[in-house]
């Protein structure tokens, strides 16, 4: 049985998705709730005193346990096939050598306006990439590193870098998983589809018959799952008429005592082909959420460098995109920060028409953390 770094970090993501999604709005949206915690998680593992608890109470890790599980999470979806993690960080201060090694699968890297040529080697000893030549330019070269990490799916960062930062961290994630059974296209037609607003249009809907053992129900809400080639695990969830994201895209990882099994032998699937697209400014929800500290200039990030940083930026941009072969998602997360200062079963064919509002859930393996969390209000 396959089963995720540690039963905590699991729930400790699931727990920062719940709590995000009522920051999220009322419209369309994709983000990556194990991108954010995992760049918060690495920023957290070099915060101290009373910026490190409150990061901690948000993220369930801090310090060295912080460290210690970026990099148990990123092994461990990199070991599922068709999903890739990258983190970096580049900065124009001085990083501590415990702070990387913490980190061993970080990517370090120097930001232009490090005024390295005037300081000894051991400062910048703790970089991968530095150029001693020319500085290159740091929007083109973190582009560049968001491309190749999400296979070209984001083509650059979330911000415009303007020259303020003195540590950029990254944290890129990409899937490109085929189903197990494709959808025919042939089967793929126009069926109406009504929106958050109430109108209704028709949008390209694929169809195929599916076992009814990929279907059950959580409270009032239907739950699909579509397996993937490779382990990762994709849930549709549909509620009820008028049901709003944060009521309807939990049930895609509630446990198994939560389910009901759906009554049927086989299920009749219509699902609009879409894609998803989203840009997050995080920043205000962590205020929200109680991580107020680490974002102003008395901060406690003595762990990461003698410099006094707090975080200035944190976006997000993440893409999703389901079609008859399968699935495709992207997520790329930026942390700026700066210096301040079991009933009988009759045989019948359930048909399940998500023809309204859904959410669509991207998880591992385990069908335990979840990878991206998506919500359709619009027409597709």
């Amino acid at each position: 049985m396959t089963h995720s770094p540690t039963v905590l970090r699991a729930d400790a993501v699931r727990t920062l998705a719940l709590r995000w999604l009522p920051h999220l709005g009322g419209g369309d949206f994709v983000v990556s709730p194990v991108g954010l915690w995992s760049a918060l998680g690495a920023v957290a593992s070099g915060a101290r005193g009373r910026t490190g608890e409150e990061l901690a109470g948000l993220l369930g890790v801090e310090g060295e346990a912080a460290a210690a599980g970026v990099t148990d999470v990123g092994r461990w979806l990199g070991g599922t096939g068709g999903v890739a993690m990258a983190t970096g960080v580049w900065s124009t201060v001085p990083v501590r050598d415990g702070f990387r090694r913490g980190l061993p699968d970080v990517r370090f890297g120097v930001l232009p306006g490090a005024a390295y040529l005037a300081l000894p080697d051991t400062v910048f000893g703790a970089t991968d990439d530095v150029s001693w030549e020319e500085p290159p330019d740091a929007q083109e070269e973190l582009d560049d590193w968001v491309r190749g990490a999400t296979g070209g799916r984001i083509q650059r960062l979330p911000l415009d870098l303007d020259g303020s930062e003195d540590l950029v961290l990254l944290n890129a994630l990409a899937l490109k998983a085929s189903w197990r059974t494709a959808f025919p296209g042939h089967l793929t037609r126009d069926e109406p589809f009504t929106d958050g607003s109430g109108v209704t249009r028709p949008v390209p809907t694929m169809r195929q018959r599916i076992p009814a053992g990929w279907v059950w129900y959580v409270g009032g809400v239907v739950v699909v799952e579509l397996p993937c080639e490779g382990g990762a695990r994709v849930r549709f969830a549909l509620g009820a008429e008028g049901a709003g994201a944060g009521d309807v895209v939990p049930a895609a990882w509630a446990g198994g005592d939560e389910r009901t099994p759906l009554v049927a032998d086989s299920v009749d699937l219509a699902l609009p082909r879409f894609t998803l697209r989203t840009r997050s400014d995080v920043r205000p929800a962590l205020d929200a959420l109680g991580v107020r500290l680490a974002l102003r200039p008395e901060a406690d990030f003595s762990g990461i460098s003698e410099a006094d940083l707090y975080i200035d930026k944190v976006l997000q941009e993440a893409v999703v995109e389901v079609a008859e072969e399968g699935v495709e998602a992207a997520a790329v997360t930026t942390v700026t920060m700066t210096r301040s200062a079991a009933a009988p079963r009759p045989t019948v064919v359930e048909r399940i028409a998500f023809d309204r509002p859904f959410g669509v859930v991207v998880l591992d393996e385990a069908g335990e953390v979840p990878l991206f969390v998506g919500w359709r209000q619009d027409t597709p």
